[in-house]
């Protein structure tokens, strides 16, 4: 017999359908029977006669026909949304779908895998797995040490032995000992009592890479989790069904507690659980669509489930990744800047940079010098004010190498730690099965990640800020020589004047949100931890401040192509050429005012590194005769066009 889940009101109902024959209407009126049946005002109707909806399925939210038949316009088991009319302008309304549900509807399953052993995953790897391009594995080595951290926790149990988190209570009962028959409820009750998280669920590619991280930490063989139970939550993962994770809630220290408690519970079948086939929906329906059980939790699989530091890093892997990113278009939006303004290359002399090694400076001026180098890319733009008597530039300018550069070491000192945490056991109690014992510690402790995930804020946004004053040098006519804010008739026409302002308001913010987040620490559980880091607030408020700084470069790069617009018929560099090229294949020239806002977003999407890079490595290769040869083969313009998300290249869910 077909059964649909059938969600109404922020409430999910079992459907069984007698007859395939039936349409779509007759399965909305039965979804709103039975919700009425449910509530003890009727749900605020006299009767279903009276209740006018639409329905729709949850994966794509493609509108159904009323008159169709079941059997033709869904799947057996298909999930689906009964919104009634008027509920959806309501502030009560709740859809079934998160944000940007239009991007989940191309998901496709992978057919890649990635092999997890504990030591080995890179921020790349875990960005990718949470774009979904790949399902999980374990090596045999990583089975293994599982199988053998296992037996140390069975033998605990037989032997009656006292220890924490497995025979005890927690936090401040850690002296209470649990009987024996009541140790899987122990597990069960820490799970639901810890999932306590308020705020938005995380996105699916953010629960994706924190599910995959957890994964990765239990392959290493410390936790005590059974073989069985990591192979269901692996399992869950390759099927995308994705437990409501709450973005607020952990101080950082007893690990991630309310955030992994949240991704435990749905994978015991309770809480909300999200698919791309089925949207938001409880978790034993999700589970039960994509053929899985829920976890039966075993003595200490919910304490090995729930401790660690992987909210933290999970996101801290997207935000080092993207500030990689940013950090060098940042150079290539600059050096179009300096272009643009008729500066000067002399302060990106290899000696000047030599005699102050720094590696992020001393590539960052390599960076111009490939891209603005005459001997190798004439401009005409350049050769224009070859004789000019303008001796040096402004600081924005002129210390790009020193600005830039070290926002590029910050970045490689952070991605250094956070790859050290990926591969990190960070659980408490430890199982050392080499020794048939457990430790307890404090490797749950998230300072680590913490600090360098506040450090890596306040390096990157250093790039916004120098990009800000770059703007307003490109915008202010005494300054760059071109027309006020970059626009044919000033006054009928105001140009950049608002996307500069933008630009300043999202430094601005950005500035308080680079207080240390880790300076902080609250004592909690009845002071036994008394100190912790506060690093889910580092990482939320590092990613922030990136997508801050990925803005404001978009405003600058528009900003630059429209000054551009004035120096013509002059070209400036090849490089910088295919840069503008690429932005006016998405942003045409303003002749007058138009709506900037769809620009900017169109601006943000760019992978300008992509088409100048080439160019990159073509000199180093030149000038570095060991450097690895990179050919400047042209890029198509649509393959450089990133498609909406909170994280970058994210068209692949």
């Amino acid at each position: 017999m077909p059964r649909y889940t059938v969600h109404v009101r922020g409430e999910w109902l079992a459907v069984p359908c007698k007859d395939a024959q039936l349409t779509v209407g007759w399965l909305g009126r039965e979804a709103v029977r039975r919700y009425i049946k449910n509530k003890p005002d009727n749900g605020g109707f006299a009767s279903v006669d009276d209740v006018h909806f639409l329905v729709r399925r949850c994966k794509g939210l493609g509108l159904l026909d009323n008159e169709d038949p079941l059997e033709v316009a869904l799947e057996d088991n298909e999930f689906v949304e009964v919104v009634i009319e008027g509920d959806a302008m309501s502030p009560d309304f709740i859809p079934s779908q998160p944000e940007g549900v239009y991007l989940y509807s191309k998901y496709r399953e992978p057919e890649k895998y990635i092999e997890l052993d504990g030591d080995s995953l890179t921020t790349e790897d875990l960005v990718n797995l949470g774009k979904g391009r790949y399902k999980i594995k374990l090596t045999p080595t990583a089975e293994k040490k599982v199988q053998k951290s296992r037996e140390v926790i069975d033998s605990i149990i037989k032997e009656k032995t006292v220890v924490y988190g497995i025979t005890t209570g927690f936090g401040k009962f850690a002296r209470t000992v649990i009987p024996i028959n009541k140790l899987e409820e122990l597990q069960l009750n820490l799970v639901r009592s810890h999932s306590s998280g308020v705020g938005k669920p995380l996105i699916p590619e953010r629960c994706r890479m924190l599910l995959a991280l957890r994964i990765n930490v239990l392959a290493k063989g410390y936790s005590g989790i059974s073989l069985e139970t990591l192979k269901q939550v692996i399992e869950a993962f390759n099927a995308s069904c994705l437990p409501y994770v709450p973005e607020k809630g952990t101080v950082g220290a007893s690990g991630d507690l309310a955030p992994l408690s949240h991704l435990a519970l749905g994978l015991t079948g309770e809480g909300k659980m999200w698919s791309p086939k089925s949207g938001w929906a409880d978790a034993k329906y999700v589970l039960e669509a994509h053929g899985l059980k829920p976890i039966v939790l075993k003595p200490k699989e919910g304490l090995a489930l729930i401790n660690g530091t992987q909210m933290i890093t999970s996101l801290g892997c997207e935000a080092v990744e993207r500030a990689s990113a940013i950090a060098r278009q940042a150079d290539i939006v600059a050096a179009l800047t300096l272009e643009v303004l008729k500066g000067t290359t002399k302060a990106f002399d290899t000696d000047i940079h030599a005699v102050r090694p720094h590696p992020g400076q001393i590539e960052v001026a390599f960076r111009f010098r490939s891209l603005l180098d005459s001997d190798h890319h004439p401009s005409e733009i350049a050769e224009s004010h070859r004789f000019c008597d303008r001796v040096q530039d402004a600081y924005t300018l002129r210390c790009c190498p020193q600005v830039h550069g070290v926002a590029n070491d910050t970045i490689a000192f952070v991605k250094k730690l956070i790859t050290t945490e990926l591969n990190s056991a960070t659980d408490n109690p430890m199982v050392f099965a080499s020794r048939g014992e457990t430790i307890s510690g404090g490797n749950f402790h998230g300072e680590y990640p913490a600090k360098a995930l506040d450090y890596l804020a306040i390096g990157v946004h250093e790039l916004a800020a120098i990009s800000e004053r770059r703007i307003e040098r490109l915008c202010n006519p005494s300054l760059s020589e071109l027309p006020a804010f970059l626009v044919a008739e000033g006054g009928l026409n105001s140009g950049f004047m608002i996307a500069h302002c933008t630009a300043a308001a999202l430094v601005s913010e950005s500035k308080a949100l680079c207080h240390p987040s880790s300076v902080d620490s609250l004592s909690t559980s009845a002071a036994t931890e008394d100190h912790v880091s506060m690093g889910g607030w580092a990482a939320r408020k590092a990613l922030r401040v990136i997508e801050h700084v990925e803005q404001v470069l978009a405003i600058e790069l528009l900003a630059a192509c429209q000054g551009i617009e004035f120096l013509r018929p002059l070209r400036t560099t090849t490089p910088l050429e295919k840069v503008y090229d690429l932005v006016r294949s998405v942003v045409r020239p303003w002749i007058k005012d138009r709506f900037m806002a769809p620009d900017i977003e169109a601006a943000h999407r760019l992978l300008v590194w992509e088409v100048a890079s080439p160019y990159i490595e073509k000199y180093r290769m030149e000038h570095i005769p060991e450097s690895r040869p990179v050919s400047p083969t042209a890029f198509s313009l649509e393959s450089l066009r990133r498609k909406s998300s909170s994280i970058p290249e994210s068209a692949e869910l």
